[in-house]
C-alpha cells in the first residue's frame, strides 16, 4: 500500500435525495488538484480557476461544464486518461464504508441516471474516516472535526464556508468559485488525513477494496 500514492476524491451536491445533482467533483494530489464544475447553464466568470488559484499555494486545474452529463463524460477520460494510468490508490472521507457513505452511493446513482460508465473500475479505494474512528482518539468524526484536531492549519483557511450546506445555497446563487474553493479544502484535508494515518498506522489498519463492478462496462 506504501507504493501507492494517494488521490483523495470528494463530490459536492445539491442535496441529498436521488433527484439531486453533482455540481463540483474533485480530486487532488501532491502536485495539485483537477476539479471539474458543474455550472447547470448559468454564466461563469471566465477567469474563475484564476480567481480560485489566487487563494491558493499548491495549484488547481479547473474545468468547467453546462451539465451534470458533461460533467461525468470529464471525470471519466480524467480518470481512464490519468489516474489509472498510476499506481495510485482513491481515497476519500466518508465516501463510501462498510456502514455506507456518502460519495460513491451518490455517484452510482447519478452515474445509473445518465447511463454513463462507472470510473474507478481500476482503481483500489480506501476510506481513512474508519482509520481515525478506530485508531486515533479523537472527539470529532467528520472531516473538517478530525483535521481540526489533528492538523489544525493550513487547508481549512481557504474554506469559505463554517458548513457544507452552505455549499448548496453558493452553487444555487452563483457563487462557483466559493463552491469550488470548498471542494478543494476537503480533498486537501483528506489527502493530509491518509498522510497522517499513513505515518501512524500498520498496514494491517487500512481497510483497502476494489472499485471494479462485477459485470463492468458493457
Amino acid at each position: 500500500m506504501s507504493t501507492l500514492a494517494t488521490i483523495a476524491f470528494d463530490i459536492e451536491t445539491t442535496g441529498f435525495s436521488t433527484t439531486d445533482k453533482l455540481t463540483v467533483v474533485g480530486f487532488d494530489a501532491e502536485i495539485g488538484s483537477r476539479v471539474f464544475l458543474n455550472t447547470a447553464g448559468s454564466a461563469c466568470a471566465s477567469d474563475i480557476e484564476e480567481r480560485v488559484n489566487d487563494h491558493l499555494t499548491t495549484p488547481v486545474t479547473l474545468s468547467v461544464h453546462d451539465d451534470e452529463g458533461a460533467l461525468l463524460d470529464a471525470v471519466k477520460t480524467f480518470v481512464d486518461t490519468t489516474i489509472a494510468q498510476r499506481d495510485v490508490k482513491l481515497v476519500a472521507y466518508n465516501g463510501e464504508t462498510w456502514k455506507g457513505g456518502f460519495d460513491l452511493p451518490f455517484l452510482r446513482t447519478r452515474l445509473s441516471h445518465h447511463e454513463r460508465e462507472w470510473p474507478f473500475a481500476e482503481l483500489p479505494y480506501i476510506d481513512v474516516m474508519e482509520v481515525f474512528s478506530s485508531r486515533f482518539n479523537t472527539s470529532e468524526n467528520s472531516l473538517t472535526g478530525v483535521y481540526g484536531e489533528l492538523v489544525a492549519s493550513g487547508h481549512g483557511t481557504v474554506d469559505p464556508f463554517g458548513e457544507s450546506s452552505e455549499a448548496v445555497d453558493a452553487w444555487e446563487t452563483g457563487d462557483f468559485g466559493a463552491v469550488v474553493l470548498h471542494n478543494v479544502a476537503d480533498i486537501r484535508r483528506t489527502r493530509a488525513l491518509m498522510d497522517v494515518a499513513e505515518r501512524y498506522c500498520s498496514k494491517s489498519d487500512f481497510s483497502m477494496k476494489s472499485l471494479e463492478p462485477v459485470r463492468g462496462n458493457q
